[in-house]
């Protein structure tokens, strides 16, 4: 039987909701803090308690889906076949820990490879993107206007700026000679909202070196639905079974960040 994914979309908001308010309900504790693979990959009991919730609803109400979790409460998938929803418990978990503010929680909904679901919620600003292929992309049921073509130098990125100072980092160079020539850049701390602001025109493009497929499954449903590109540095299609370089835009700033900066063979 066809899923409807209108349905499933509602059925995920309403989890998303349900899940923001046990976030917002643990601030008023302390918060119990572990490094994962170096002492800035943070993560908390919450993010855990979060990804649990999740996991156990879809358990429950759609037990022949998959699931795919930043915390790795499901066994590891080997391909995105039958449907798989794609949780990011805590998008920006440091600033949760540090700030309580600008974290998200990222929800996605794949079938055979294909984006059908997508939502990102910024918790604190009580804002959700949210998106159904073939329906639009929205914030909080506002439809999104047309994304705005700018030219490489009036554009806006999201980019991490220690990408930029790392010695370790390939693309280092590439990256200044891109900071160079935009307008600006911005980095707010959660790939999901920065991805999702660039669907809704908040930002032009967004960068990173290293993200795995939860901080920008979501995302990309959202961009799918208004026109935007999401690749590698190389402009190949992103891998969802392991982490890889990542630059989001719309389409002609796209086409250009990858052609001329970060495209080129290192």
């Amino acid at each position: 039987m066809a899923e409807d994914w209108l349905e499933l979309e509602k059925k995920a908001r309403e989890w998303t909701y349900e899940a923001a308010n046990l976030v917002k309900e643990s601030l008023a504790n302390p918060i119990h803090i572990e490094s994962k693979s170096n002492p800035n990959d943070l993560v908390t009991e919450v993010d855990r308690a979060i990804e649990s919730f999740f996991f156990h609803k879809i358990q429950n109400e759609y037990p022949e889906h998959f699931f795919l979790g930043e915390e790795g409460i499901a066994d590891e998938l080997e391909s995105l076949g039958g449907t798989v929803w794609i949780i990011d418990p805590i998008d920006g978990t440091m600033n949760f820990v540090h700030q309580k503010y600008n974290f998200s929680i990222s929800v996605a909904i794949y079938h055979e490879s294909q984006g059908m679901v997508g939502l990102v919620y910024d918790v604190m600003n009580d804002e959700l993107f949210h998106a159904v292929r073939g329906h639009g992309a929205y914030l909080n049921n506002e439809e999104f206007l047309p994304v705005k073509e700018r030219p490489l130098h009036e554009s806006i990125i999201g980019l991490n700026a220690k990408w930029l100072v790392q010695e370790k980092n390939a693309y280092r160079n590439p990256l200044r000679a891109l900071v160079r020539d935009v307008r600006s850049i911005r980095s707010y701390g959660s790939a999901a909202l920065e991805i999702a602001y660039v669907a809704a025109d908040r930002l032009d493009g967004y960068i990173s070196v290293n993200l795995s497929p939860w901080d920008y499954a979501a995302g990309l449903v959202l961009l799918e639905e208004v026109g935007c590109k999401a690749s590698t540095f190389r402009g190949e299609p992103l891998d969802f079974m392991k982490p890889s370089t990542v630059i989001v835009g719309k389409p002609q700033l796209h086409k250009e960040m990858v052609s001329s900066y970060v495209g080129e063979e290192l």
